[in-house]
């Protein structure tokens, strides 16, 4: 027998040996395990089995996520290729709010699909030896851009509000910064200023006078949405109960409420974006629309990161999770949080 082979074979016996017959039957090298290191080594092994649970579930979770999306695009294709999709007059209303929601997220996907596009005009037309009338508008194509989001919201608003409200059609990262299913004018302007530089002297007065005024609209429209809740709590909570159907239909009237406060909210957010353009010349404004995409891309990429991290991350936060709490609760400030913009 060649030397490789029986060398190879005598190493494929000795695996099939007892462990402690490996050095001799006379060896006295290796030692039992005491009771403490064979508890630990089973605590490993249950470890990795979980761990290996986990990593299937999740796979399988994916997969089922994936199953349903195809299946939900599917519906959507043909509820659009039989006429019923939201700019077909008015027919979003009449959606169930599932559906009006679904159909939402369609149009938005598509929406941020276009938004690539557009912004690459405005990064080729910064760079290219255009006339200001040729930036014009490319600025004011991706002015009508916005525009068009804000009708797909009007639409949506009368399908399911709470979907807008809460903030469903937007990334986990965005939701943390949202008013009213939207950003903050006020917030936006801020971080516009910051970014913008150098603007000259009149700009940056009308640019504050913008973020004053937004900041009054809205703060009344913050004011006015917790008096619309603090009276639904009262219309269902607020007295013994006598009619209870009554009372419900009082509470749906009061809810109905909630689009006009989005749609309010919307217009402010419209007007904003037309009147930073008319403060700014038409390279600031194309820069001022370059940045928003941009902090928004981020923010849908760090969402991104958040969802597809480790599961065994997971496992040692949730171990932290108390003392952190803790921590966090100690030097917490007292002051009002800032909060920024959001789509």
């Amino acid at each position: 027998m060649p030397q490789e082979k029986w060398s190879k074979g005598l190493d494929q016996h000795s695996e099939t040996l007892p462990r402690n017959s490996r050095k001799g039957a006379g060896s006295t090298s290796e030692k039992p395990l005491d009771a403490k290191t064979l508890r630990r080594l089973a605590q490993n092994r249950e470890a990795a089995r979980k761990s290996r649970l986990r990593k299937k579930a999740y796979v399988q979770q994916l997969e089922s996520s994936r199953l349903k999306l195809t299946q939900l695009e599917q519906d959507l294709q043909r509820a659009r290729s039989q006429g019923l999709f939201m700019d077909c007059g008015g027919v979003g209303g009449n959606l169930s709010p599932d559906a009006g929601g679904a159909m939402f997220d369609m149009e938005y996907a598509r929406w941020l699909e276009e938004e690539q596009r557009v912004m690459g005009e405005l990064r080729n037309g910064l760079q290219a030896p255009l006339s200001d009338g040729e930036m014009r508008g490319i600025v004011d194509g991706y002015l009508s851009h916005y525009d068009e989001l804000f009708r797909l919201k009007a639409v949506a608003a009368k399908s399911d509000v709470f979907h807008l409200i809460n903030g469903m059609w937007t990334s986990q990262a965005e939701r943390c910064f949202l008013w009213i299913g939207g950003f903050r004018p006020s917030d936006l302007i801020t971080m516009l200023i910051q970014q913008l530089e150098p603007l000259a002297e009149q700009q940056i007065m009308g640019m504050y006078g913008l973020r004053h005024s937004s900041q009054q609209a809205e703060d009344a429209l913050s004011q006015g949405l917790d008096q619309l809740q603090q009276s639904l709590v009262d219309t269902i909570a607020g007295g013994p109960i006598v009619d209870g159907v009554q009372q419900m239909v009082v509470a749906m009237g009061k809810l109905a409420n909630l689009e006009g406060f989005v749609r309010q909210a919307d217009n402010l957010r419209q007007q904003t974006l037309h009147q930073l353009c008319r403060l700014l010349t038409v390279r600031q404004a194309a820069r001022c629309f370059i940045v928003i995409g941009e902090y928004y891309g981020r923010l849908r990429a760090l969402s991104s990161l958040w969802a597809s991290r480790p599961r065994e991350t997971l496992m040692s936060e949730d171990n932290n999770s108390c003392q952190t709490t803790t921590d966090l609760q100690m030097v917490q400030p007292s002051h009002h949080h800032h909060h920024f913009p959001t789509f």
